[in-house]
Parts: C-alpha cells; structure tokens; sequence
C-alpha cells in the first residue's frame, strides 16, 4: 500500500470493489469528465474493464481509500507507462461525492507521483482534462503539474466539443514539494 496524509493507494480487488466502481460509472455527476458519451455500465462490463486495467502491464491501478475507515471513495492509474520514455498519463476518479473538494485527490495524487517518480523512476507524467472541469484542474496545479496546451474541440460530449487542456509534471524539481507535502524535513549533508 501507499499512503499519503489522507489516503492510503491499494491493489482494486475486483469481487470486492466492483460494485462501488459500477454506481460511481452510472452516476452522471462523477462519469461526466471521464472522456467521451456518458453510457450506463453494467456491474459485468464494469468488472471486465477493471480486470483488462489490471491485466495490462502499461497500466497501474490502485483503489483509493481514507486513511480514517478505509472507506473506499475512488481510483487512481498511471497508464501508458514507458519505461523507455520515462513517461505515463494518469487520470484520478474520485468517485464518492462525499470527498470532492476535500483535499483527497490532490492528496492521491501526490501519492501516486511519488510512487511514479520513485519507484518506477517515470521522468514525466502527463494528463489531460476537459477545460470546464475547473476542479480537476487546480488539483493538477496543486500537485505540479504546468499547462502545456489545449487541443481545441477534442471531446464531444452533451451536445457540443469541449477543449482538454494539456498537462505534465516533471520529477525533476518535483521531489521538494513532494518533502513540503509530507512535512518532510531535508537532510543536512
């Protein structure tokens, strides 16, 4: 597990976890900004894609859940991961409505980088938003990330095309918030 201030990073456990994950996807509210038209998920399609997540080896998916009662409230992935590049894209779900603008996906988030920076020695993580979802977008900036570009009218979705804005993290540079984050005190040499 992986842990961070507020949340703790674990392996989704498919039989456990899928139903959660199938209400989040038929929630219109939370599937919005997923990419794409809304469409209802079966709990069977839902399970199938959770398992073709955790069976590729160009993806890493964790569950996220509160450090204070374990509750399950959202996912977290690193995908396309190159270890060639040095590079990945990531996207965050945080699905529980209760937790939205609470800290808790910057705080995932946070987890995530320094796992992608520190274990898997990734140099550059990337992602890409839909420009009305303002919130996902400060959280991005919270955690490092710089606006690298938008490509105009890439999504369509309620009726018109939306603009995702284009952003990435170097970990270069990035290892100091992630010391500032946690408290972390730096070591005399």
């Amino acid at each position: 597990m992986l842990i961070g201030k507020l949340v703790r990073l674990r392996a989704i456990d498919v039989k456990k976890d899928t139903d959660l994950f199938t209400e989040w996807m038929n929630d219109y509210e939370v599937a919005k900004f997923m990419g794409g038209a809304f469409m209802p998920m079966s709990k069977e399609k839902e399970r199938k894609e959770l398992q073709r997540f955790m069976n590729d080896e160009r993806v890493r998916i964790f569950a996220v859940e509160t450090l204070t009662g374990g509750n399950l409230i959202g996912s977290i992935s690193l995908m396309q991961v190159s270890h060639i590049d040095g590079t990945a894209t990531t996207g965050t779900l945080i699905g529980d409505k209760r937790y939205w603008r609470k800290g808790f996906a910057t705080d995932a988030k946070m987890v995530l980088l320094h796992y992608a920076f520190s274990v898997l020695n990734l140099r550059r993580i990337s992602t890409r938003i839909v420009a009305e979802n303002i919130g996902s977008i400060r959280c991005q900036e919270k955690c490092g990330y710089v606006r690298e570009g938008i490509w105009k009218k890439e999504l369509y979705t309620e009726g018109r095309y939306r603009d995702m804005v284009l952003l990435a993290v170097f970990r270069k540079g990035w290892m100091g918030r992630w010391h500032a984050y946690m408290g972390h005190k730096k070591q005399a040499r």
